[in-house]
């Protein structure tokens, strides 16, 4: 974390004594060329990093090169006037670009509505920006995408498996690589399976730290009632939804959860925060079919927590 904190200071500095370019709406920006090659142009699709920090202070806004590259398909109208997207036509696939963003001119072409505690007046916003790879099709793009996806996800699961391993823990994995420890299966002769309802006690915490998130088997999270999840909707996180059907009535034991078949790239909230592992500890206390009015249940962290 230090070197990294170094290493961006030494940046922002060296960006000061840089000769900056300026593109059509004025944008100061300077590109550090790669292995060379073609630049995008409209028709293309680009997958890319962006990170937007404060010029005078390291404090990062957003990044995407501590979580997932951005894929679209190229911009190149008026709407792109005094953005990063601006600069990306002047880039070849493995260049990197540092952009210099006034806080004042956001304003003024209505950008941001208005200043605010972090975007101040006379400010300068420092975008890092790198152009990872250019694709003619956008067929070529998802296969990209689906590879990056699949290569998180194999790097999740591993990481859940050495934390069995660690923690002396053996159970099936389900199709999509969550995990399920099967302390007591319950009532097999009913499970928790797609199209029923199942009432839990639950238990959740990022499987890194520990620490918990959410929970009803106390009152550290003030509310202690069966938490109702229609198995394999919208309404449950995809491991969730996998692993409670490994349950009946009165099962209880573990599902741990990669990010992906979590909250992913989004994230969940302060307490979780973008590709992080989580475990469930829960107890099945009833299941039930969907009544014919359905169930509006949802596996989200509550507000306020």
């Amino acid at each position: 974390m230090k070197r990294t904190i170094v290493v961006l200071l030494a940046i922002g500095l060296f960006a000061c004594n840089m000769n900056y370019e300026k593109t059509q709406s004025g944008l100061p920006y300077k590109i550090f060329e790669g292995k060379g090659g073609a630049k995008p142009k409209a028709g293309d699709f680009i997958k890319f990093n962006v990170e937007y920090r404060l010029a005078d202070r390291d404090s990062v806004l957003q990044s995407t090169f501590t979580s997932f590259p951005g894929y679209s398909p190229l911009d190149t109208g008026k709407r792109t006037a005094y953005s990063f997207w601006e600069v990306l036509p002047f880039m070849s696939a493995g260049d990197s670009a540092v952009i210099s963003m006034s806080i004042d001119t956001l304003k003024n072409r209505g950008i941001i509505p208005d200043y605010t505690p972090i975007l101040v007046k006379g400010q300068i916003l420092s975008v890092r920006l790198k152009l990872i790879g250019i694709f003619k099709d956008e067929k070529a793009m998802v296969a990209n995408y689906d590879s990056a996806i699949s290569a998180i996800k194999d790097g999740e699961t591993k990481v859940l498996e050495q934390y069995m391993a660690k923690n002396n823990l053996k159970g099936p994995k389900t199709k999509n690589g969550a995990f399920v420890v099967i302390e007591n299966a319950g009532d097999t002769s009913f499970k928790a399976d797609s199209g029923r309802v199942a009432d839990i006690m639950y238990r959740g915490y990022v499987a890194e730290t520990g620490k918990v998130f959410d929970t009803n088997m106390d009152t550290s999270k003030h509310h202690t009632d069966p938490l109702p999840i229609a198995v394999g909707t919208r309404g449950s996180i995809q491991g969730m939804s996998e692993g409670l059907p490994y349950f009946g009535k009165g099962g209880k034991g573990k599902i741990l959860i990669p990010s992906m078949l979590a909250w992913g790239a989004q994230g969940g909230g302060p307490d979780i925060p973008a590709y992080t592992n989580v475990i469930f500890d829960i107890e099945v206390v009833d299941v039930k079919d969907v009544p014919k009015r359905g169930v509006n249940a949802e596996m989200e962290p509550h507000e306020g927590d």
